[in-house]
């Protein structure tokens, strides 16, 4: 325990983390399905809890469901019929993810605050609505870009990279290695 030079104890503040979740809008099933893959790997990579699609797609779901299931975590995949009301009603901040928005090092501060944070990300036309409805418009950086990457680097920001260990549960893990490739666990393949 530290102590303060007036001999006072201090406790260490333990800095909280909010609780991320990803809505992709927009997605187009049978057109999209790579790219919206890829946002939500990325997400559950980096820390998100879960991802929220629209419209629904339970097809991808499922595969993203098998996804967590050999690699570990809780990450979930859900639908959204209507994605106005699920943002109106969203219990924490709304961050769009636009090219559009301020800097997300001028936000994430004010962003980390809250306990809830649902980030957005659009298809190929973002409704105008949602500028409206979100808290916060924030920009990775202000020239077009993937989805993948901003999510990647807003994630980075908020929670502070990727989780060193294992997800709790995994079947297969991936051993580091200078050079090569070594997976562990059932169905593991490696070079």
């Amino acid at each position: 325990m530290a102590t303060a030079s007036s001999g006072s104890s201090r406790h260490p503040r333990r800095r909280t983390r909010p609780e991320v979740s990803v809505l992709r809008i927009g997605h187009r099933a049978g057109r999209d399905p790579r790219l919206t893959t890829h946002v939500a790997l990325t997400a559950r990579a980096l820390g998100a809890s879960r991802m929220y699609l629209h419209p629904p797609d339970p097809e991808l779901a499922a595969r993203l469901g098998r996804v967590a299931e050999r690699w570990g975590g809780s990450f979930t995949v859900n639908g959204v019929e209507q994605w106005r009301p699920f943002v109106r009603d969203w219990d924490g901040a709304v961050v769009h993810l636009t090219m559009y928005g301020i800097p997300i090092d001028r936000a994430a501060a004010r962003i980390r605050r809250h306990r809830r944070v649902l980030l957005v990300v659009g298809g190929a036309k973002v409704p105008p609505q949602l500028y409206r409805l979100a808290q916060y418009n924030v920009a990775v950086g202000n020239q077009p870009h993937s989805e993948v990457a901003a999510v990647a680097i807003v994630l980075d920001r908020l929670l502070g990279g990727p989780p060193p260990r294992s997800f709790r549960g995994a079947t297969q893990r991936i051993v580091p290695s200078a050079r090569g490739k070594k997976v562990v666990g059932p169905g593991a393949t490696g070079a």
